[in-house]
């Protein structure tokens, strides 16, 4: 039996890390990130990965930060056959990645050597990337570099956001990773070095980068708004208040109005001017302090007192 530590904390992570168990490597510890606090009440809470290796009654390691950890010791006592990391979150040190016997692997989340870094499937949404994928990779100290053992694409459609992204990629890399893992140990697969003349990268989303640029695109804009949902959400100020934009649509319209404008409006409609002469309809926001409104209730009592060509976003 094949034996295995995994390393992942998010949802994404969590239908790998199963399938693997199921399928019979022999997981002899899970190393995730520490329990988070999360939501109003801020409770206290496991990883979906730690949820998983719990249920399964496998050991679970949470350092702080991995290099130089006890939890990290531990790993390399147990010398596994293999490492198999998705979305750990953490640089793993040379020392660690050189205590799997067989290999250290990656379950990165973009067709590499486009997207390397933390945030691969927001940036292929936010440019408007017609497809991403996934990428099967050996772990080597430089930021998602190694080479690469087996790669699958899948479409992007005008609907899918972040969340709906995750989900179907989650599956894709459960399912290539299954594939890729008895092939690697039969010494049947040739890993092909990334072209770095090629590489792009996908750093952590900043909060500033959350709010919209209303001078891009009415398409370019859609774009980020899927890819900043469902977390962290971005933003524009409407009538002088920072309002999450959760869903908008874009009108097959122009307009010569300025970025911001509102084009046009009634009482279950609300559009407003974007760059490139562009039209955008707001469908459901969430101004500060509020909960998530769909536009009708937003506009319920508000729509006669806006003017047409008024300026009422930024």
């Amino acid at each position: 039996m094949t034996s295995v530590i995994f390393m992942g904390t998010p949802q994404f992570s969590a239908p790998i890390l199963s399938s693997l168990i199921k399928t019979g490597y022999d997981v002899l510890a899970v190393v995730t990130q520490p329990d988070r606090r999360v939501g109003r009440k801020h409770v206290l809470t496991a990883s979906p990965v730690k949820q998983v290796a719990v249920e399964n009654g496998i050991e679970v390691l949470q350092p702080q930060k991995i290099s130089g950890s006890d939890e990290m010791a531990r790993a390399i006592e147990l010398a596994p056959d293999l490492i198999v990391t998705a979305a750990f979150g953490q640089f793993l040190p040379t020392k660690l990645l050189k205590a799997a016997k067989v290999a250290a692997v990656n379950v990165h989340a973009s067709l590499l050597p486009k997207y390397r870094g933390g945030a691969p499937v927001h940036y292929a949404i936010m440019n408007g990337d017609k497809e991403t994928g996934v990428s099967i990779m050996f772990m080597e100290k430089k930021m998602d570099a190694g080479a690469v053992l087996a790669q699958q694409a899948m479409p992007i459609t005008d609907q899918d956001d972040v969340g709906s992204m995750f989900d179907k990629l989650s599956i894709l890399g459960r399912d290539l990773l299954l594939d890729t893992l008895p092939k690697l140990l039969a010494g049947e697969i040739t890993p092909v070095p990334q072209d770095e003349d090629q590489v792009s990268f996908s750093p952590t989303i900043k909060s500033d980068e959350e709010r919209i640029d209303l001078s891009l695109s009415a398409h370019l804009i859609d774009c980020k708004v899927r890819a900043l949902r469902p977390a962290p959400i971005a933003h524009i100020y409407l009538n002088g208040v920072r309002t999450k934009l959760w869903q908008v649509t874009v009108l097959d319209e122009t307009t010569d109005l300025k970025p911001g404008a509102l084009v046009s409006h009634d009482k279950h409609h609300l559009a407003i001017a974007t760059g490139e002469h562009g039209v955008l309809a707001l469908n459901e926001i969430q101004p500060a302090g509020k909960p998530k409104l769909s536009i009708t209730d937003f506009l319920n009592g508000t729509s006669d007192a806006l003017t047409i060509g008024e300026q009422v976003a930024e």
